[in-house]
């Protein structure tokens, strides 16, 4: 059962590679946004029929979360335009798509954890165009796994765990936002609860959350790396209102994580634990 990933060498498509490796899968290919071009339907299709997929992985998207208040049109192209050639295409070609989604769908104003029925309304163009993405999706093909996520960060490309440790190590103190509440996932999780999914062999087709148990400001986050990572550095918590930003970002977005775990038994790591991980493999 072959495994295609659209948005292969990204942090979550590495992430995908390095936990394929662990589990000796071999039957996967990572495709680069040109070979996977998702905006152009043709090349795509192309890709389909070399590739056979029984399952699309798709982790290519627009996350420039405050450029895209600026590049809506190409927000919207990749994260829904091409989350709509990939849908079509599976149908097409009989294949399970398994798409990322993320918590930015919610407004989170409310200090509740949100389930996959919670009201989506996204108060950032990025989370629109994620919104969007999923509802491309839904109305075109009926074998899907949308999976939302939050925080995602690894030894993988640029993310906050990175960029904290580089900042932590050149400067002497930091401000960092601590009125947003969320949970970071550390991606090699997230890409185990996938290929968790498509090992199961489950039908169980719709929506899911998945990121790390727990819930934690970026303050917290940023103070947690640099104490696991014994980086001396003052912190300051900042507000919102501080450190304003194009794209306003949910206040709270912690997300319930019962669905994904009692339909694929799947077990979730604590954010913390899973963070010390993370900063080894770094």
């Amino acid at each position: 059962m072959n495994i295609l990933v659209l948005g292969g060498t990204g942090q979550l498509g590495q992430c995908l590679g390095k936990v394929a490796s662990q589990r000796n899968i071999t039957s996967i290919t990572f495709a680069d946004e040109i070979v996977g071009n998702i905006l152009d339907i043709d090349v795509l299709e192309k890709l389909f029929i070399a590739e056979k997929p029984a399952f699309v992985i798709n982790c290519a998207a627009y996350t420039a979360v405050d450029k895209a208040e600026d590049e809506v049109e190409l927000s919207r192209k990749i994260n829904r335009d091409g989350a709509e050639n990939i849908a079509k295409l599976c149908v097409k070609y009989k294949a399970t798509l398994l798409h990322i989604s993320t918590d930015f769908i919610f407004e989170g104003n409310v200090p509740t954890l949100l389930n996959e029925e919670s009201p989506a309304e996204p108060i950032s163009v990025y989370g629109l165009t994620k919104l969007e993405g999923e509802k491309a999706i839904t109305d075109v093909l009926d074998q899907y796994y949308i999976v939302r996520t939050a925080w995602l960060y690894s030894e993988f490309a640029n993310n906050f765990m990175k960029t904290m440790i580089k900042l932590g190590t050149d400067r002497d103190s930091l401000g960092i936002i601590a009125d947003q509440v969320g949970t970071p996932t550390y991606g090699v999780d997230l890409a185990g609860a996938l290929l968790d999914i498509i090992a199961s062999d489950k039908k169980a087709y719709g929506i899911y959350h998945y990121s790390n148990e727990g819930a934690v400001s970026w303050y917290d986050f940023a103070k947690a790396i640099f104490e696991i990572g014994n980086i001396t550095v003052a912190v300051k918590p900042l507000k919102t209102s501080e450190y304003p930003t194009k794209a306003t970002r949910p206040a709270f977005s912690v997300m319930d994580k019962t669905k994904i775990k009692t339909t694929f038994g799947i077990d979730v790591p604590y954010w913390r634990d899973s963070l010390k991980v993370a900063i080894s493999a770094l």
